[in-house]
Parts: structure tokens; sequence; C-alpha cells
């Protein structure tokens, strides 16, 4: 496995050189430091790890690869994914899995506001709980949360199949309860 180290490489480096690994490299990246677009557009079935904190934007754009983020990650982790594995053993902010087209997006801890906003064929698994507005304008895949929802869960859903375990504060004008 290959570490990289974000206290002596520059975030462009680290992401141009992942972009351009083979399929199969593992990767293991350290100091992320909370550092915003850890791990973007990566196109091939790689293997990161990322150990600590990301900021905004962290796996985004994904296609084929697995990133897993050892800590919490900032808004919008996994944005715009289109196919993939992206793992976070913490909590992440808003916009988690906003606007993904598929894959697989794994939070063990909560999510914030508006997790798979404009999901359109993703699926998203939360551990704890999710905030408001979340799968608002979802298309389609599915969202699983493990614990509580907020308000407005799935406001103008379209074929989204959202499941919860916990409460849920309330519910969109067009969401439909299923027992």
């Amino acid at each position: 496995m290959q570490t990289i180290d974000l206290n002596t490489t520059t975030l462009r480096e680290l992401n141009s050189r992942l972009q351009t690994e083979s399929a199969g490299t593992q990767c293991k990246v350290s100091n992320p430091n909370g550092r915003h677009a850890l791990a973007v557009g990566l196109t091939q079935p790689i293997e990161v790890t990322i150990e600590g904190h990301t900021g905004y934007y962290a796996a985004g754009m994904n296609q084929k690869a697995s990133v897993v983020i050892n800590g919490n990650a900032g808004q919008g982790v996994a944005e715009n994914m289109m196919s993939g594995r992206v793992h976070v053993t913490g909590n992440a902010s808003s916009s988690a899995g906003a606007t993904a087209h598929g894959g697989l997006l794994v939070i063990e801890g909560d999510a914030g506001a508006r997790c798979g906003i404009s999901m359109k064929g993703v699926d998203i698994v939360v551990r704890g709980s999710i905030g408001h507005m979340s799968a608002f304008m979802a298309q389609s895949g599915n969202l699983v949360v493990c614990e509580d929802a907020g308000e407005a869960l799935g406001d103008s859903l379209y074929e989204t199949r959202i499941f919860v375990r916990g409460k849920v504060r309330s519910l969109g004008r067009t969401v439909k309860k299923r027992k």
C-alpha cells in the first residue's frame, strides 16, 4: 500500500496522482487535516483510505473507486458520485451524496441536513440520524436511516425509496407513508 502524506504533498499533487493510478492500486492518505476536495474525480477501481477528517466535497465525482474516510466528512461528501463506494466512519455534514447517480455511500455516524438531496440512483446508508430536508428532490435510489430523520423528509420526492428505523420529525408534501 502506498502512503501519501499531505504534510509533504500538495492537494493538487494528491488528486493528480490518485486520478492516474492503475486499477487495483491501494493508497493511504495521511494528515488530511480537514482539507477540501480530497480524492475527487477518481475513475479507476482503486482503494483509497483517508486517515482523518476531511473538509468539503471529499470523494466527489467518484467512479469505480472505493474511498474510506476514517473520520468525519465535511459538506458534500460523495457529491455527484457515479459508481463505486464511499465509507465515512464518523459523521457527515450537510448534502452528503448530493446529486449522486450510483454507487454506495455509507455513513457510520449521523448526516446533516439535505442528505441525499437530488439523488439520482445512489444507495445511501446512515447508521445514525439525518437532518432536515434529506432526500429533497430525490429521483431514484435508496436512503436507509438506522435512527431518526429530521423535518420535511423526502419533500418533492420522485421514485426514491426511504427506510427509517427511528422517528421521522415530518414528511415532505409528496411522501406517502407505507407500513
